[in-house]
């Protein structure tokens, strides 16, 4: 079902609008317009290989296909050499259209440099992680780098309807009913490739269960896909997660983002989601311990110890079971206060001290234990707070240079209203009415 053109292809019509580098690849014109290497990135089945064998067929260019995985230098090389002679014997231009190159290092990467730069080939290069961090840097100054979006639901509807219909797919020997067709597309989740591979098994399934039989003008009546059928035929939805791509850090980012947001319904679903594409759950557990610490704070401090149980429990007690302390952690810390106080505090403080802002300690503060140090006045004037009846005194803390200097500023929410209220006392004591 893979088309043969670029009029044939389902969603991505921004990147083909007339002029648009993929379109001017695809015409079979000479000079440099049709001659720009691009590279594809987008989540999987989402057309990148399907562009690129389009671009090809249309132009009547050569066609090579490597494949990251399972290619190397010598591989590349050789396409290289063999490209060059294309060129200058036959005057046939060769695109080769290499899938997944963040698999490949910066040496086999630095292989395809020369046929790039001097027009031997045409790169097409697609991959599923941000260009940015897994294609070295002159590659990508050579080529044009062109965003894949996930499929549309209609996008997805035609695509389905088409595998259903034509000859390549389907024939037009089952009929899909509208339930199973929407089933199908929300499984999909953007993605064709897992669209048509559930359609195929559903497909299956009900011809598999279906006796054959003939309607009153005597033609086989024709197998139902229904949604029952769809759901017999695919267990569940793959989700598209890759624990060392951008989906791993989407999704990670939103979990932390929805328990700071304090939504435990969105929080629960991030959560279930890298459960349930295998993440791993130490992983989970440290990022909650953060978010306990970074977005509660002050306001609860009771959310780093259920976080900080929840991260043993799941060492002790592994997975599946370790779903549920997690959850338990994560409906906590989402319904909890929040107040990020304390770590803006410190940062503050990290500021300072990197500006220069910090000065000397002050003289009855230092250490009076060593030699000599009594008679350098280190501790002189020095006052003990648990002599004091409040347990807490006049006294300067801070270097000279930061002396009236407020770092936490305590926010009004849950516990921290408390704490804000106490610090204001203290300061007031501490630091003679300032």
């Amino acid at each position: 079902m893979r088309p043969t053109s670029l009029d044939e292809v389902a969603g991505q019509r921004h990147l083909l609008t007339p002029g648009s580098p993929l379109v001017s690849l695809a015409s079979d014109i000479s000079g440099e317009q049709g001659s720009v290497s691009v590279i594809l990135w987008g989540p999987p089945g989402t057309g990148k290989t399907t562009l690129a064998q389009a671009v090809a067929h249309s132009s009547g260019r050569n066609f090579v296909e490597l494949s990251a995985v399972n290619a190397g230098v010598a591989d590349v090389r050789k396409v290289m050499e063999q490209a060059l002679s294309n060129r200058d014997l036959y005057g046939i231009t060769t695109v080769l259209f290499l899938d997944e190159i963040h698999r490949f290092s910066k040496a086999q990467q630095d292989a395809l440099l020369p046929g790039v730069e001097n027009g031997w080939v045409i790169l097409i290069a697609a991959t599923t992680e941000n260009p940015s961090f897994s294609v070295i840097s002159p590659l990508l100054s050579r080529s044009l780098l062109l965003t894949l979006e996930q499929l549309s639901d209609d996008d997805l509807g035609v695509v389905i309807d088409r595998a259903v219909e034509d000859v390549r797919g389907l024939a037009d020997k089952i009929v899909l009913s509208p339930e199973a067709r929407s089933t199908l597309i929300r499984l999909a989740s953007g993605d064709a490739r897992r669209a048509l591979t559930a359609l195929e098994a559903a497909a299956l399934s009900a011809t598999s269960t279906t006796t054959t039989e003939t309607n009153a003008g005597g033609s086989a009546v024709k197998p139902v896909v229904t949604e029952e059928t769809v759901a017999l035929a695919v267990d569940r939805a793959l989700l598209r997660y890759d624990r060392q791509g951008d989906e791993h850090y989407d999704v990670i980012s939103a979990f932390i983002k929805s328990v700071r947001g304090s939504d435990v319904d969105a929080a629960l679903h991030y959560l279930a989601r890298m459960i349930e594409a295998g993440e791993d759950p130490r992983f989970i557990a440290r990022r909650v311990i953060i978010s306990a610490a970074e977005d509660i704070g002050m306001a609860d401090p009771q959310a780093l110890l259920i976080a900080m149980a929840a991260a043993d429990a799941v060492q002790m007690i592994g997975m599946p079971e370790g779903r549920i302390p997690l959850a338990e952690a994560v409906v906590y810390l989402a319904t909890a206060p929040k107040s990020n106080a304390s770590y803006m505090a410190l940062d503050a403080a990290i500021a300072d001290v990197r500006a220069g802002n910090f000065g000397r300690v002050p003289k009855h503060l230092r250490d009076a234990h060593y030699p000599g140090a009594k008679r350098l006045g280190h501790g002189k004037g020095y006052k003990y707070p648990h002599d004091a009846e409040l347990g807490v005194l006049e006294q300067q803390y801070l270097p000279d240079e930061l002396r009236n200097t407020v770092y936490y500023r305590p926010t009004e929410h849950g516990n921290e209203r408390d704490v804000s209220s106490r610090w204001a006392k203290l300061r007031r004591i501490i630091r003679g009415g300032s």
